[in-house]
């Protein structure tokens, strides 16, 4: 991208830019490589960079091809993400408008009526005009993009259900008063909290794929270099995005690459039988666990661009994948990641690790992972 184009568009800090937290990076990455991987439930403390990391993400990812004027933000090469009406087009033939544009990045806010979120049928419209009019909601914004819920513990439970339901299916469905319209709403949900204002239920939580911890910066000079960052950023936001230009091309490059690899990615039916072994051992229930593990690993190895996916890929992002999944009790604090690791080391056969390196490793600065 041009010095020029980067100065015309709205300033957002760079992802590149960000320091640390790289449990929550990795998860986020390996969401935009695989979403069927199930979206992202991050809980960690207030000020730790949350929204400014997520909304770093989407303005990071490269643009989309929509079918014009489209609501749905329709793909005109996938049936799966393109809307009826769109498809009806298609069936006759006809040639379709296309533009590009940035990857929809949708925050849902907390007071936001199941109408809003899910869209409504004008029943007075369709009766007297024979046509189903329907007003399209934030997940019709939110396909094919980012569908970002800040304090989601503290968001309805029937609306969780619903935004996990569409996130899992790939579609909404609207009926009212015998008319019903379904669209396609294929995001990465991810959801933020903070503990201290209460945990989701188990059984909401088990629905995301990944959850990542985050924590306050404790070394001093960390924190200095974070804050400087951030007034260099405020003070010009345009200098700061071209130095930050070569990582982010780079990186943007890197998960392009990613995705075009992932179909070929294979992991060995031995390892996928230890997942489950350890998935079993912890007693976690369903098999969401052993499936969101097989993705991920497999979206970490096209990440680093292999296509064998190794015993570490999969240690690296067990933890992220399983440890919400361990709270069988809603007044139980949710499992760090020892659990996992203990149950991991002991199936895999691996000595544990020593105190430094634990889970440093869930890091994204790995061979090949290139983020500054």
């Amino acid at each position: 991208m041009s010095p020029t184009a980067v100065a015309a568009r709205r300033a957002v800090f760079p992802f590149t830019a960000i320091v640390g937290q790289e449990e929550m990076k990795l998860s986020l990455l390996l969401n935009v490589i695989d979403p069927k991987v199930g979206g992202v439930m991050i809980m960690g403390d207030r000020g730790t960079g949350k929204s400014t990391t997520i909304r770093a993400l989407a303005d990071l990812l490269p643009e989309i091809t929509v079918v014009a004027d489209d609501p749905f933000n329709s793909d005109p090469n996938d049936p799966d993400i393109m809307s009826d009406a769109v498809r009806q087009q298609l069936e006759q033939q006809a040639e379709l408008p296309l533009a590009t544009k940035k990857v929809p990045m949708v925050d849902l806010p907390l007071g936001a009526t199941e109408d809003r979120v899910c869209g409504t049928i004008d029943i007075e419209k369709a009766l007297s005009e024979g046509v189903k009019a329907f007003e399209p909601g934030l997940l019709a914004k939110a396909n094919r993009g980012i569908l970002y819920v800040d304090e989601v513990n503290l968001l309805d439970d029937h609306l969780v259900d619903v935004l996990l339901d569409s996130a899992a299916s790939g579609w909404n469905t609207v009926e009212r008063e015998g008319i019903s319209i379904r669209h396609p709403a294929r995001f990465v949900l991810v959801g933020s909290g903070n503990p201290e204002e209460g945990e989701l239920r188990p059984q909401l939580l088990d629905r995301f794929g990944m959850h990542a911890e985050i924590r306050t910066v404790k070394e001093p000079a960390l924190r200095v270099q974070i804050v400087e960052q951030r007034a260099e950023f405020d003070q010009n936001p345009q200098q700061c995005l071209e130095k930050y230009q070569p990582q982010q091309q780079e990186l943007q490059q890197q998960l392009i690459n990613a995705q075009k690899l992932l179909p070929e990615v294979k992991l060995d039916y031995d390892l996928r039988v230890k997942i489950s072994e350890v998935c079993s051992e912890l007693d976690v229930d369903g098999l969401r666990g052993d499936i969101v593990t097989n993705r991920a690993a497999k979206a970490l190895t096209a990440f680093e661009g292999r296509t064998e996916v190794t015993v570490d890929d999969i240690r690296r992002v067990m933890t992220l994948c399983l440890r919400h999944r361990l709270r069988k009790d809603p007044l139980e604090s949710i499992d760090s990641g020892y659990k996992v690791e203990k149950a991991f080391n002991r199936v895999f056969g691996i000595e544990a690790p020593s105190a430094d390196s634990g889970i440093a490793h869930n890091g994204i600065g790995q061979s090949g992972g290139r983020i500054r």
